[in-house]
């Protein structure tokens, strides 16, 4: 059963009932987000049931999931990430209690296996035959990881300039890959208008509504690592919108429910040159394009698809937007593989760069307990990791030669 009853429009309020598959509202175009018998799921989702629950994965919370058929559920764990208490990076940055939620552990490497877990079997649920979707390689990575563990191929649509590490998941699980000649927004429209004419399900970040709903379970697993306690801030990288929804929604859907009782504030941290979310904070600002043209492929978009939901997250928490140069996010990721032992990709790199920023303006206090994302794992994009790093010094398989760099070096 699903306790889903209904979509809400995130930008004229109209609320439908779920019949089939809808995208976006039929009046306005604007998002949609799925409503829940919040009273209903209460009485089943408890901290006592979910401590007697030894399912470690996204499914642990199937009651606020828009699901109805379990058979359709992946068989390799999504989800339930570790959440590190990294203790050196938080005494450089002067804090007592900072955490990393490391979402490369995810089975494509992805924080967006979440999304793909939920929007994949919500497709098979209605019956589809054919899943497509459009990414910058992590959506698509994702979508074809889960697909192949269920024997289905999807096909998929990406900037030709994706990172090749991102190509060749996509090929290895078997997708049919098509790489466009143009941005991340060039094949966003191109799966949308494949899959209009073609009847086929469209998994598209900020334009399927289930996606969301995937996302929205990494703000569940932080409470209940940190025994019900929420954090009081989360930076959250941000390109399309969807994650840092997905992570307000999370929070809110806990609340609802009686398993937390505050909300904590969300932080949107951007690339300088990718910023049109933060762009958009100030009161009375609208979400203009940009022309992103940022390291950080994952959160490179011109237009953000859920970029109103993004904005209305971060708002309503209280939060606050950072933009961050690019040297910033690869200065970054050397300083959280050294300081925690983990390797992040540049997008999973963002959030960190913009806690360092706010630190230094005092936007985020020395005793507070802050959450940051990383994202994606670093061996997807290993060209720009070897940007900040450099290349390994060269030696002659001779022991004399390493004596004499090694005088040098004294």
């Amino acid at each position: 059963m699903s306790f889903a009853i209904g979509l809400t429009c995130i930008s004229c309020g109209r609320t439908q009932k779920i019949e089939g598959m809808q995208y976006v509202c039929p009046d306005c175009g604007g998002n949609l987000d799925v409503e829940y018998d919040y009273e209903a799921v209460a009485r089943r989702l408890t901290r006592e049931s979910l401590a007697r629950d030894d399912d470690r994965s996204v499914w642990r919370y199937w009651d606020l999931l828009p699901l109805r058929d379990r058979s359709h559920v992946m068989p390799i764990q999504i989800g339930w990430t570790p959440l590190y208490p990294v203790r050196r990076l938080g005494r450089k940055l002067g804090m007592e209690k900072l955490y990393l939620k490391d979402d490369g552990r995810n089975p494509s490497a992805s924080f967006k296996d979440r999304a793909s877990s939920v929007a994949v079997g919500k497709a098979l649920e209605l019956g589809f035959s054919v899943i497509a979707g459009a990414s910058t390689g992590n959506a698509a990575s994702s979508t074809a990881c889960l697909c192949a563990s269920l024997g289905i191929s999807p096909t998929i649509f990406v900037p030709k300039a994706a990172p090749k590490a991102k190509i060749a998941q996509l090929l290895v699980f078997g997708a049919r890959v098509f790489a466009v000649d143009g941005s991340y927004d060039d094949a966003f429209d191109l799966c949308t208008e494949v899959c209009r004419e073609y009847g086929w399900y469209n998994r598209n970040t900020g334009y399927n509504p289930y996606t969301r709903e995937g996302k929205k379970t990494v703000s569940y697993e932080i409470c209940e690592q940190l025994g019900w306690n929420p954090p009081d801030a989360v930076l959250v990288p941000v390109g399309d919108g969807n994650i840092i929804s997905g992570v307000w929604k999370g929070f809110k859907d806990l609340l609802a429910v009686g398993l937390i009782d505050r909300l904590p504030r969300i932080i949107a941290v951007q690339s300088e040159k990718s910023g049109a979310i933060v762009d958009a904070l100030p009161a009375g600002r609208e979400i203009r394009p940009v022309a992103a043209t940022t390291i950080a492929d994952s959160i490179s978009v011109d237009l953000p698809r859920d970029g109103a939901a993004a904005v209305r997250a971060v708002r309503e928490s209280g939060g606050t937007g950072v933009l961050v140069g690019d040297e910033s996010i690869l200065e970054a990721i050397v300083e959280i593989a050294r300081g925690a032992g983990v390797f992040a990709e540049p997008a999973g790199a963002t959030a960190y760069a913009g806690l360092k920023k706010l630190r230094e303006t005092g936007g985020v206090g020395p005793g507070e307990t802050v959450v940051f994302l990383v994202t994606g794992n670093g061996l997807k994009d290993v060209q720009s990791a070897m940007k900040a790093v450099g290349e390994p010094t060269p030696m002659a398989p001779s022991l004399e030669r390493f004596k004499e760099y090694m005088s040098k070096e004294g």
